[in-house]
């Protein structure tokens, strides 16, 4: 796969988020995992690894959003909470932004933030690109 910038490079792409108090590391992902930005915080086997990890808690949320009442299963949103702080997941114009922060956070402006980003950013630029064949 070729990109224009890098995962690294387009950090531009969610600084804001990366700016709250709190927040450690901030990644945008395709559904199938695949890493589209990165905080400058993160190194890129980490960053990779938690997109992949993050797609797979996302196919988990569709499933239970269609088992339970969701005609097909969209997630706007998921919070996990564990040791040491939270993970904040958020889904944007056919690809999704993840933030993980420490233990002092304030959730409602991770999440005001993040909605705030996909926003500025707008569907042209959070999208997946084309996979090629190498």
């Amino acid at each position: 796969m070729k990109y224009v910038e890098s995962p690294e490079e387009q950090g531009w792409m969610i600084s804001e988020v990366a700016a709250v108090p709190g927040v450690r590391h901030v990644i945008v992902f395709s559904s199938d995992g695949l890493l589209l930005a990165s905080s400058g915080d993160i190194d890129r086997d980490s960053a990779d690894r938690l997109a992949a990890n993050c797609a797979g808690l996302h196919s988990l949320g569709r499933s239970l959003g269609r088992e339970f009442g969701a005609e097909e299963g969209t997630v706007h949103q998921q919070m996990v909470g564990y040791d040491g702080g939270y993970l904040f997941l958020r889904s944007a114009h056919g690809a999704h932004l993840a933030a993980v922060t420490g233990p002092a956070v304030d959730p409602r402006q991770v999440a005001r933030q993040m909605r705030s980003q996909i926003i500025s950013i707008g569907a042209a630029r959070l999208s997946s690109p084309a996979r090629l064949n190498a």
